[in-house]
Parts: structure tokens; sequence; C-alpha cells
């Protein structure tokens, strides 16, 4: 069946949304990418949404929104020290608490409203960083997000540790795996990780973009591109 035939809607029913996931390891530009995306399908009349790392906004719900919010302060504007305690099995079943949520009240209703998705800062890499982490079991880690909504495209944005530290700039030690406070640390880290997620793309039918010298323009190009190949969305 083609993309179009699965979205033939009867009656008042909408078709279902597109979620595009945009992953990479830290630096490789994600989250200019996805916003990009979002913007671009917004302007050319579609509906969609941006889901990032912060989004807790649950439409018509404060209540809900305001408890995505402590959540999110939990996992993710936390005092550092505090969460190298807590240790990794607890932040991965932190993160999986987080990742369940916004896609149950978030991306799943969004989806089933018609609306397109942009998912930024996807789970993808967390199972990369877990998979280089020998103190968790890689299989613990997959069975934790396997029942998230399965995206219909993921951008995989291809690019080394060492030019992703340059545009970059500055990161945090968990960017290290915590490994160390160095360029190489960095460097090490993320190239460990970017295997793991190599693997991933072997695995699942994903559009790989090796970004390596491109600029912002270039990437958004192509990414739209395959937008319009893939999923017959034109941006």
């Amino acid at each position: 069946m083609t993309a179009a035939a699965h979205r033939t809607i009867h009656g008042a029913t909408p078709a279902r949304g597109w979620q595009i996931t945009v992953t990479g390891i830290d630096g490789a530009g994600k989250s200019t990418l996805a916003a990009r995306l979002h913007h671009a399908l917004v302007d050319a009349g579609h509906p969609a949404i941006l889901v990032g790392k912060h989004t807790t906004a649950v439409p018509m719900d404060p209540d809900l929104s305001a408890y995505l919010d402590r959540l999110n302060e939990l996992i993710y504007r936390r005092d550092a020290r505090i969460a190298q305690s807590c240790g990794d099995h607890y932040w991965l079943l932190a993160l999986a608490a987080w990742y369940s949520l916004q896609d149950k009240v978030m991306i799943q209703p969004a989806l089933a409203a018609g609306t397109h998705v942009i998912l930024d800062n996807a789970h993808h890499k967390i199972l990369a960083r877990y998979a280089v982490n020998p103190a968790v079991s890689t299989r613990l880690a997959e069975q934790v997000f396997a029942h998230l909504t399965e995206p219909d495209l993921v951008i995989f944005l291809r690019i080394g540790a060492r030019e992703a530290l340059q545009r970059k700039g500055e990161f945090t030690s968990l960017e290290t795996g915590h490994s160390g406070c160095s360029d190489e640390d960095f460097i090490r880290y993320q190239d460990a990780v970017l295997a793991q997620l190599r693997e991933q793309e072997q695995r699942g039918d994903w559009m790989s973009l090796d970004v390596t010298g491109m600029d912002r323009d270039t990437v958004f190009k192509t990414a739209a591109d395959a937008l319009a190949g893939h999923l017959q969305l034109t941006i």
C-alpha cells in the first residue's frame, strides 16, 4: 500500500499525522534541523508540532502540563551532583517514564488528530548511550522504550565527533559519558555512541544523512527533499 493510500480518510475521520524523528550524536545539528522542519511545515499549511527535550504543554490541559513540567524539571533541570548520585539504572527508568508520558499525552493524540510531529531528542540516542554503558543491560534499555510510537521516518544526522565538537564549542560531563572533561573524552565517547546509532540504523528504516562539511541550509534542503520523497510532504 502506498503512503498516500495509507493516509486516505473516510467521512470526517482525520488522516493520521506523520511522526518524523531527528537523531544523531551531540552536536550533529538535530535541534536546529527539527525546528526548521517544523517551521517549514507550518508555513506550508501542514498541521505540525515540535516535540523536544523541554516540551511540556498539553493542549487544553493545564494540570497535565504542570505535571509534565515538574517531571521535566526532575529529569532535565536537576543538580548535577544529585544526578550522578542516583545511578544509571535510576536514570534509565526516569527517562523511560518521561518518554512514555510525552508519547502518551502529546505525540499519540497529535498523530490521531492528523497533526504531524517533529520529534527532537528522541530515545534512540539514549539507547546508544546505554549500549556503551557496561553497567546496564542493553536488553533492559531496549525493553523500556519498546512500546513507544514507531516513527514514520527517522532522519539520522551522521557526523564524526571531532567535527561535532567544533560545532558545539563546549560540552557537559554527560556528553563525555562522565569519562572526563577533555576534548578527547568527548570525541572518544561520542564516536562510540555514533557506532551504536549506526547499528540501530541497520535494524530500522532510517534515512541516513552524512552532514560532514554541510552547512545548515544544505542539511535542511536534503531533509525537506526526504519528506517529499518518503512521506509526500512538500515544504
